[in-house]
């Protein structure tokens, strides 16, 4: 048995596919999740579970590089804003059109994780990383310049 971490199978599983660069999303309740997607469904009724929950289990288990949410999140949502921007400091952030997070930004993710949050703009893109120092700590190995801020 597993001890820590991620017990759903396939979430745990799908994780373990991820390489640098690949986009996970963690969903709200109500996006409308292409039918060709990785869909993992978490949702059990409202707010369970809830979005920040779902995000924080799934970063405890990969590199987060860059997170993207809708354009509307800092104005609309500051408080997930905020959670988000103190989460994943060091990350790089960008916005997108809310229409374009349901559309280009859904068919470009890896893996669409459903929670069961009932919260506005409630949708999140996390980038794939590596883990620098473990990455380039090969004796000889020297990181590029853009890591250097990650030693």
């Amino acid at each position: 048995m597993k001890r820590t971490g991620i017990l759903n199978a396939p979430l745990s599983g799908a994780l373990a596919t991820l390489g640098h660069t690949d986009l996970i999303m963690i969903v709200d309740a109500g996006f409308p999740i292409p039918p060709t997607a990785n869909r993992i469904d978490l949702a059990l009724a409202e707010n369970l579970p809830d979005l920040r929950t779902v995000i924080g289990l799934i970063a405890d288990e990969i590199v987060v590089e860059g997170v993207v949410r809708a354009d509307d999140v800092p104005s609309n949502n500051p408080r997930l804003d905020e959670w988000l921007l103190e989460r994943f400091a060091g990350a790089e952030f960008s916005t997108r059109s809310h229409a374009d997070i349901l559309g280009r930004t859904a068919a470009e993710a890896k893996v669409i994780v459903r929670t069961g949050a009932f919260e506005p703009w409630g949708n999140v893109g996390l980038f794939c990383g590596v883990d620098v120092p473990r990455w380039f700590g090969g004796d000889g190995v020297v990181a590029p310049d853009y890591y250097a801020d990650r030693l």
